[in-house]
């Protein structure tokens, strides 16, 4: 493939989008907003969309989007030596004044580097200057533990966009020079620049303290909107690469109240907030009088405890679809409502009803097999089921239990397929089990093993699984520190992850397989969650 075809397979997608808007520069703050994984996973983020329509609103902005490129086109850029471009534009990512990286998953912060190596922009901060954009970050990641990749950003944006997006933009545009931009950044709630901080280790390697610089505040207050019906997180554009490619996605709510244990999510968007009937309603009006906007993607976190949202389903001329669900009858209800579904998820995450218990995940054997049953009956093409394996406390009982279940489910009424899908758990900051070790490759394997035989005899069902390997690398991403940024400069070589960790001299147990006591500092304690 060619620079030309490169850039002809971007027009291409360009031509097959609808709803993209292309500004002209015209003395605008030119702001890229990057997701570092490839176009179909990116234009499927209703966070990342909803950030695009955002900044495009403002008459002073042209926001444009780029993308890690596809695996096939990763060497096509090394060997014509094409720098990563804009989609709507062309745009090399190093014109631009800004480049906002939103990081939803920490397997993704390599990909952060990689973007920059392409683009020619170097991936440390401290290496950069006037002649390259500001390098920021949002997204889930940014405020959880943003610390692996404090080498290589410049701003971190500390909790949701809506609350600070336009404080910076209005700050960025009135400094002069890079320093006054990155001082005047620190100044705002919320705003995290990486730059003005030093962390000290113990002899031990953990955390012995952490010092500011400039003025910084030392701990950084999470951002949050009170009302997130007043700026809604709007997609604009779609394409049929995206997996949501037939829908337009709309949030209904945001945070969970239901706070298991286990969940980032839900720490990190708390407290609950839910549009108003009348404000959802009005949004889906207004993208509904679009004789092309297919279905309408209804997002949130379990969208049964939405009060009276029948009443929005009842809209005449709209197709609605729910992906996921709580297992509850009140759920079951929804679909049934909705006239049956293809395919819905719901996720007990564990097997018996003790770990059920230990996790927080409040639903009962009893609720998964009515929810279960109401949907199968109702005509539901695939039921997926989402367990988790390695949590804390588990045993091998415990797993005999994921089978049991989904053999019970199986058994009901409808003809219905069933999708197992089993996930490592992986304890994420902010959380009650942020201090808790992850269970080791051994067992992991051994208990995706024990599952796998146990449904195998089951008609109708299958089961699917990430490599263990990559949970543990995530553990890592996610519970590590600053010195973790050298593995993820080394990410790209030929050895992959397994050298890097060997060549920077990380230790993974460190990290993930150990238990932390409670006076010890963890990495993200300066955020105020």
């Amino acid at each position: 493939m060619s620079r030309k075809a490169l850039y002809g397979k971007a027009a291409l997608r360009r031509s097959a989008e609808r709803g993209a808007v292309v500004k002209e520069p015209g003395g605008r703050t030119g702001i890229c907003l990057v997701y570092p994984n490839t176009y179909s996973i990116g234009m499927s983020s209703l966070g990342f969309l909803g950030v695009h329509s955002m900044l495009n609103r403002r008459s002073d902005v042209y926001c444009e989007r780029a993308f890690l490129p596809d695996p096939g086109d990763v060497d096509e850029h090394v060997r014509t030596r094409t720098p990563v471009f804009s989609i709507e534009t062309g745009r090399p990512l190093r014109d631009f004044d800004i480049l906002a990286f939103s990081v939803s998953f920490e397997n993704d912060f390599p990909n952060v580097l990689r973007v920059l190596e392409l683009s020619n922009i170097p991936v440390r901060s401290a290496e950069r200057d006037h002649r390259h954009p500001l390098v920021v970050m949002g997204g889930v990641c940014a405020f959880s533990n943003p610390e692996p990749l404090a080498d290589f950003v410049d701003i971190v944006f500390v909790g949701e966009a809506e609350g600070m997006l336009d404080e910076f933009v209005d700050q960025f545009a009135s400094a002069r020079g890079r320093d006054e931009a990155l001082g005047l950044a620190s100044s705002i709630d919320g705003v995290y620049v990486p730059s003005l901080y030093e962390v000290d280790y113990a002899a031990d390697g953990t955390i012995k303290g952490r010092g500011a610089s400039g003025g910084a505040p030392l701990m950084i207050g999470r951002r949050h909107v009170s009302d997130i019906s007043a700026c809604p997180a709007t997609q604009l554009i779609t394409t049929p690469e995206a997996e949501f490619s037939s829908m337009r996605l709309v949030e209904v709510q945001r945070g969970c109240p239901w706070s298991c244990r286990f969940c980032l999510a839900g720490r990190v968007f708390n407290p609950p907030r839910k549009k108003p009937l009348d404000a959802l309603v009005s949004e889906i009006s207004a993208i509904a009088v679009d004789p092309e906007a297919g279905k309408i993607g209804l997002v949130g976190p379990s969208l049964g405890d939405y009060p009276n949202l029948s009443e929005a389903l009842e809209m005449e001329g709209v197709d609605f679809t729910i992906t996921s669900l709580r297992a509850s009858r009140a759920s079951a209800e929804l679909v049934r409502e909705m006239g049956g579904r293809r395919s819905v998820s719901i996720a007990p995450e564990a097997g018996s009803q003790r770990l059920r218990e230990h996790i927080n995940k409040k639903v009962r054997r009893e609720d998964i097999l009515e929810a279960a049953g109401m949907m199968l009956e109702g005509g539901l093409e695939r039921l997926r089921l989402y367990f988790m394996v390695g949590l804390p406390t588990e045993t091998d009982e415990d797993i005999d239990a994921i089978v049991e279940l989904v053999s019970d489910v199986r058994g009901l009424p409808g003809r219905g397929k069933i999708s197992l899908t089993l996930s490592a758990f992986v304890p994420k900051p902010f959380t009650d089990f942020e201090r808790e070790q992850m269970a080791s490759s051994r067992i992991l394997k051994s208990r995706l093993r024990r599952v796998r035989e146990g449904v195998r005899r089951l008609r109708g069902v299958s089961m699917s699984h990430d490599p263990v390997r990559e949970a543990l690398m995530q553990g890592v991403f996610a519970m590590g520190d600053r010195r973790v940024g050298r593995v993820l400069e080394l990410f790209s070589s030929p050895g992959g992850y397994a050298w890097a960790v060997r060549e920077a001299g990380i230790d993974p147990a460190f990290y993930i397989h150990r238990s932390k006591a409670e006076d010890e500092i963890l990495p993200w304690d300066f955020i105020q969650c």
